[in-house]
């Protein structure tokens, strides 16, 4: 079995959440097989390990990309910067808001956070419509940044995020990709 099919098997789909219509990709049973966990864990190691993607830092999204990065921070010797939701942190932030389908949200980093030209790949563990990584990508350019990648485990295309990611300058890569037929 390739590799992405392996932890493919390993996300589970729930139908009708969090609201009516919504096929929710579930990451918590692979994170639950240690097997899977490490797999997932040295895919993304071997793509930042070496050459023109290695990051001085790691910036995980709140919540979910908390998991993945902080590991990826470990496994790589660098630091790891929480991008948290608003109101989450202790020091001095910068903050960055962007839109939701209701509302809007922010996110914040410490102003101490890199330092400018600190080269930092942002992890999440999903792409839907690319709000939050990009609010998270303008953010780390706020304190100078320069984002090597955006990464995710899952894409989800049909939604447009990582598009959109794109089209605004941020290089994209996930594992896999789950359209809403899937």
């Amino acid at each position: 079995m390739d590799v992405t099919a392996y932890l493919r098997a390993r996300i589970r789909t729930v139908a009708d959440w969090p609201q009516p219509g919504v096929r929710f990709r579930d990451i918590t049973p692979l994170l639950l097989d240690p097997r899977a966990m490490r797999v997932l864990v040295d895919q993304f190691v071997w793509r930042y390990m070496d050459g023109a993607l290695r990051p001085d830092l790691v910036a995980g999204i709140d919540a979910r990309g908390f998991i993945l990065g902080s590991v990826l921070a470990f496994e790589l010797g660098v630091g790891f910067i929480p991008v948290r939701k608003q109101g989450k942190l202790p020091f001095d932030t910068v903050a960055e808001s962007y839109s939701l389908e209701y509302g809007s949200a922010t996110v914040e980093v410490h102003t101490d956070a890199l330092r400018a030209g600190q080269r930092v790949l942002l992890v999440d563990d999903l792409i839907a419509t690319g709000g939050t990584m990009l609010a998270a990508y303008r953010l780390l350019h706020k304190l100078g940044a320069q984002v090597v990648e955006g990464a995710a485990i899952v894409d989800l295309p049909d939604l447009g995020g990582a598009a959109a990611l794109r089209t605004q300058g941020l290089p994209v890569f996930s594992l896999m990709a789950f359209h809403a037929a899937d």
